[in-house]
């Protein structure tokens, strides 16, 4: 059985965050589109949500509006299937409970959305990898930021997701748009 993850669906990631992802609006409509579909296939649903620990930024501080979750995102009430599980590091798996509970309901695949696609996604499959799921990525339901180094040079949003999902494709990630389903 498969499993949707979203990492990270918040607020800190819209324009108005500290954390503003270019493609945010798209991307959150394709999570909500994953969303709609797997509760209507009877699926389980895990709402990651992160929390940046007291000495890091003033992004994803508990109780502030950038840390919560987007508008319409969160586990559904009195829907069992669907968990919040919170994390202060990259991974999901990390420090959380969510590896017990996707075992405990059958789960042997996930479908991983969210942010950043080159942290907090990459890494939570790269983990899911390591614990032999089937990992699934719809890339349209990612977001990443520009990044830039002195060294190394500079990556556009959409360069950088696209370099992330290139590398967990590589690594047996299979990256399956929701758009191609309907084909």
């Amino acid at each position: 059985m498969q499993a949707l993850i979203i990492i990270d669906g918040q607020n800190e990631f819209s324009s108005n965050g500290r954390r503003p992802v270019p493609n945010f609006a798209d991307a959150v409509q394709a999570i909500a589109d994953r969303v709609a579909e797997t509760r209507r296939e009877n699926r389980p649903i895990a709402w990651v949500r992160h929390f940046n620990k007291p000495e890091e930024s003033p992004a994803f501080v508990p109780g502030t509006w950038g840390a919560e979750f987007h508008d319409g995102f969160g586990p559904r009430q009195g829907r069992s299937l669907e968990r919040e599980f919170q994390k202060n590091v990259y991974g999901a798996f990390t420090g959380t409970e969510i590896g017990d509970w996707l075992e405990k309901l059958g789960a042997n695949e996930v479908l991983i959305t969210g942010f950043y696609t080159h942290g907090c996604l990459s890494t939570t499959a790269r983990e899911a990898i390591m614990k032999d799921l089937v990992v699934s990525i719809d890339p349209d339901a990612t977001g990443a930021c520009d990044l830039s180094h002195e060294e190394l040079g500079t990556l556009s949003a959409d360069e950088v997701r696209r370099s992330a999902l290139l590398q967990l494709a590589s690594m047996g990630a299979r990256i399956i748009p929701m758009k191609a389903r309907t084909r």
